[in-house]
């Protein structure tokens, strides 16, 4: 079994990957606050883990992947309050929408998707364990961990106590013994969702419902914890801190990952810089769109502050345009070689360098390309370091199986194409292919342009003529 590495955000530097247990490698990755459509930055942690279930799924017999959803929370109790929608009518359309979105960029189902409000009793079950062992204490209604109670507290995120206080925008509130101290359990007014709890009626504090979710699906430690950079603190580092304390371990997930952040034209995404966009909003580009955007994510190494712009956007649609054309040609029937697959797939091993898979990728493309048409592989491998000769048929099947690892679907190239005008596109090609072999090569000609003007780009190889938008 190849050995895989990553990034662990714990100890800041690359590492070995060992499972607890080989048969078993457990992922907690933090999901969406469903009070509103998801924006890019939301769908990125969403592809990355995703290409981590899919790689590891690879690798191991058994793999759990819990996602969560936050269903209760105060911008949600807010967006009620705004629009005067019922909460439950709110969380249920945007997690509907959420899901999706994501199926729209061929994201997969993490394998468990608890709900904060479906654990409320683990909450609070895991905040008593916090109070009987002095990490926490109760003060008007409210409970609060301790950070002064546990030791290694801001050892994930790499921070100092004044660093710690800055960055958590901590309330000042005469109930804290200390301004770092942060809720547990919050009392809840009548209009404000509440449960009963030993402290009165009552709502989770947001960063126990993590704690408490993970406990419960994947156990008191386990092996991964992705999330965004921007959980880093105060959420994960309180995280750390509530589990550890609760049980007494050395650790809560033995790795933690973070995705960088997602930036519009340069810019972070703000509704006030009018760059603000929903995965919607790129959806809406086209039925290409969904899976244009997966690649544009996947360029860029996770770790890595990525630039979407609506040009990198349509790039994208250009390069997997090559790909269909590709997959148009008729090709014979060839398995994929095991040592071509392992190839590409072999960067994501080290810290999931997507973009290196993906250079690999388009390399078995022009092998492909170079093979179908009876070409020389000599000249290809003076521009590609990829190590092959294939048969026809042989890089095509490579490519279609390593690119489900990536979830890049590669369906039937007719399955890309635009929707809307393609029996007249096929009409014109075969009215083209009969001017050409009546020797009418004007006729022909102004086929071919006439397409071109409407974005249609016309592709004559030895399997025929292919075609794709531009």
């Amino acid at each position: 079994m190849p050995q895989l590495r990553f990034h662990n955000s714990l100890t800041r530097r690359e590492e070995a990957f060992t499972p607890l247990d080989a048969s078993h490698v457990r992922l907690y990755v933090c999901g969406p606050t469903v009070y509103d459509l998801a924006h890019l930055g939301n769908a990125r942690p969403v592809v990355v883990f995703d290409v981590l279930a899919r790689l590891l799924r690879r690798l191991y017999p058994r793999v759990t992947y819990a996602r969560n959803i936050t269903d209760v929370d105060d911008k949600i109790n807010a967006r009620a309050r705004e629009t005067g929608q019922p909460i439950g009518a709110i969380t249920s359309r945007t997690t509907a929408d959420f899901h999706r979105d994501m199926a729209a960029l061929n994201c997969l189902a993490p394998d468990v998707e608890p709900t904060a409000t479906g654990h409320i009793a683990e909450m609070i079950a895991l905040t008593e364990k916090l109070v009987a062992r002095g990490h926490a204490y109760a003060a008007e209604g409210h409970v609060l961990f301790s950070v002064g109670s546990f030791a290694d507290y801001g050892k994930l995120s790499g921070r100092n106590q004044d660093e710690l206080l800055a960055g958590a925008r901590v309330d000042v509130a005469p109930y804290k013994r200390d301004p770092g101290d942060f809720v547990l359990w919050k009392p809840s007014d009548a209009e404000t969702p509440g449960w009963d709890s030993p402290w009165g009626r009552g709502r989770p504090g947001w960063h126990i419902e993590c704690s408490a979710m993970s406990w419960k699906h994947l156990g008191e430690t386990f092996d991964i914890h992705g999330g965004g950079h921007d959980l880093l603190f105060p959420h994960h580092e309180n995280e750390v801190a509530q589990s550890r304390a609760a049980f007494g371990t050395a650790f809560m997930a033995h790795t933690w990952l973070h995705n960088g952040m997602l930036l519009v034209d340069g810019e972070k995404m703000s509704k006030s810089l009018g760059n603000f966009m929903t995965v919607q909003d790129v959806l809406a580009r086209g039925p290409w769109a969904g899976e244009a955007f997966r690649l544009l994510l996947l360029r860029t190494h996770y770790r890595s502050a990525l630039d979407f712009t609506l040009a990198a956007l349509d790039e994208c649609k250009a390069e997997l345009d090559d790909f269909y054309a590709m997959l148009a040609r008729p090709a014979p029937e060839a398995e994929a070689p095991a040592a071509m697959v392992e190839w590409v797939l072999e960067p994501l091993h080290d810290d999931l360098n997507t973009p290196l898979a993906l250079a690999r990728l388009r390399d078995l493309r022009t092998l492909e390309n170079v093979a179908s048409v009876g070409g020389s592989p000599a000249a290809v491998h003076a521009r590609t370091p990829a190590p092959w000769d294939p048969a026809p048929g042989e890089a095509r099947a490579a490519i279609l199986d390593a690119a489900q690892v990536l979830g890049l679907p590669l369906h039937d190239a007719a399955a890309w194409r635009q929707g809307g005008g393609d029996a007249e596109v096929e009409a014109a090609i075969a009215a083209r292919l009969a001017a050409r072999a009546a020797k009418n090569w004007a006729e022909a000609d102004r086929i071919r342009d006439d397409l071109k003007a409407q974005g249609i780009i016309l592709e004559d190889g030895a399997g025929g003529t292919t075609w794709r938008r531009a």
